[in-house]
């Protein structure tokens, strides 16, 4: 059986004072970023701005069980799943919101969790939903929202539930080129580097989650959010008139290259190291 990947999610880089002012701009970037509602992403190339999101408000989510954790400090990754669902025709932000409130009913009444495990779901049709209470606010303010998604890492990672089974087929270009977009908010919010930050439920878990077809294509995810996120840099660099690079965020432990034999399909969630979800 594979040996659980592990990350300490309190190590930090060693910081001097420029680049701490350099982070504290990109910080201010992001919040400038985050700030700017609305705006549809058009692709990989000209995401530029938090892309179209839908709150738990407009997919009548249900209130949670109890309270949400919040964490002032931010995750160090962002994990990609799929949602082990059918692979639909239906890409109407309708059909989104019918998904959103599918799962949390599912996580609470079946899993009996406090509410939706995810932070965030990207329907086959690019919908981008917000999941479980206080995601986006915790997002907007650099803060974290502890889910229950990836056992035993909840609390530094972030998760994205990406709408099909992914095994043998490939997410449609909606879905990824949403994904792209959020990535690259996430990772410029969170201060990331996307070739360290961005990896799949199975790098933590025994399961095949995100899929064999999704799981394969991360490096070219994490490439496509990198150039994003290189282009946005720019733009931060001439609005706060301080040079940033990528190079310059955080980097976090090697992404696994080959992918692993796994024993459960979707695989856990929640793990003995978590709080209750």
């Amino acid at each position: 059986m594979a040996v659980e990947r592990t990350t300490d999610p309190n190590r930090h880089p060693l910081l001097d004072r420029r680049t701490l002012l350099r982070g504290t701009a990109l910080a201010a970037g992001g919040v400038l970023l985050g700030g700017v509602m609305g705006t549809a992403p058009a692709g990989v190339a000209s995401a530029a701005a938090k892309p179209k999101l839908y709150t738990r408000a407009d997919w009548n989510a249900r209130p949670p069980r109890n309270k949400i954790e919040l964490l002032s400090k931010g995750p160090t990754h962002i994990v990609v799943h799929h949602t082990a669902t059918g692979n639909v025709s239906d890409t109407s932000a309708t059909h989104a919101a019918s998904l959103s409130r599918a799962i949390q009913r599912y996580h609470m009444d079946s899993n009996g969790w406090s509410d939706t495990g995810q932070q965030l779901t990207i329907s086959r049709g690019g919908h981008i939903m917000e999941g479980r209470d206080l995601s986006l606010h915790a997002i907007g303010s650099g803060k974290h929202v502890v889910g229950a998604h990836t056992a035993n890492h909840n609390a530094h990672t972030i998760g994205i539930e990406n709408e099909g089974t992914y095994s043998s087929e490939a997410p449609p270009q909606e879905l990824m080129g949403s994904l792209v977009d959020t990535c690259a908010w996430l990772c410029l919010v969170y201060q990331l580097n996307p070739a360290e930050a961005i990896v799949g439920h199975r790098d933590y878990n025994s399961t095949s989650c995100p899929g064999d077809e999704l799981y394969s294509m991360l490096p070219q995810l994490r490439k496509d959010v990198a150039s994003t996120v290189r282009k946005q840099l720019s733009h931060l660099s001439r609005v706060t008139g301080t040079e940033l690079t990528l190079e310059e965020l955080p980097t976090y432990p090697r992404v696994p290259q080959a992918e692993r034999a796994v024993p459960y399909y979707h695989g856990p969630a929640v793990g003995d190291r978590d709080a209750p979800p």
